[in-house]
């Protein structure tokens, strides 16, 4: 399992005394490997639910209030599953189910917020990889694995 927060870096510029700005979002996830596999289309299934990861499904925590999509989203601590589809896009969910394993038991009456976003080609990403980067109004949430890449934003 993986962790990353926004900003980037936080607990250790949180230690060193060196912190220019509360911390806003974290995100736990785990980084399947790519392994020779077909990733998109074939271990992660076009039109379906999938946790973003391995395991456990991505768990995304907001420390303030953000807006996904256009949508107002509290603070608190979410799932995030995707739904990669054929035309190069992806739908982002945030759920309000947490500490779950997979995408099993995936409940869309418990759906906070969905938006879709056009993916990006990239060099090979050999381990699946999440991270923040900041924009002029908050930070997107950066997903990249296999070929593709994609940037769901997040604002104050």
């Amino acid at each position: 399992m993986d962790m990353s927060y926004f900003p980037a870096n936080y607990p250790v510029q949180k230690i060193q005394d060196k912190i220019t700005q509360p911390l806003a979002a974290r995100v736990i996830y785990s980084r399947p490997q790519k392994a020779g596999r077909t990733i998109f289309g074939g271990l992660v299934k076009y039109g379906e639910v999938w946790r973003l990861g391995a395991n456990e499904a991505t768990e995304i925590e907001f420390f303030k209030q953000v807006r996904m999509g256009g949508k107002k989203i509290n603070k608190g601590r979410y799932t995030l599953y995707a739904i990669v589809n054929e035309n190069n896009t992806w739908t982002f969910i945030l759920n309000k189910e947490t500490d779950t394993w997979g995408s099993f038991k995936y409940d869309a009456k418990k759906d906070i917020a969905r938006t879709t976003i056009t993916t990006q080609k990239t060099d090979v990403v050999e381990s699946l990889s999440i991270l923040f980067e900041k924009t002029s109004a908050g930070f997107n949430l950066v997903v990249a694995w296999d070929t593709a890449k994609v940037s769901l934003p997040f604002s104050f």
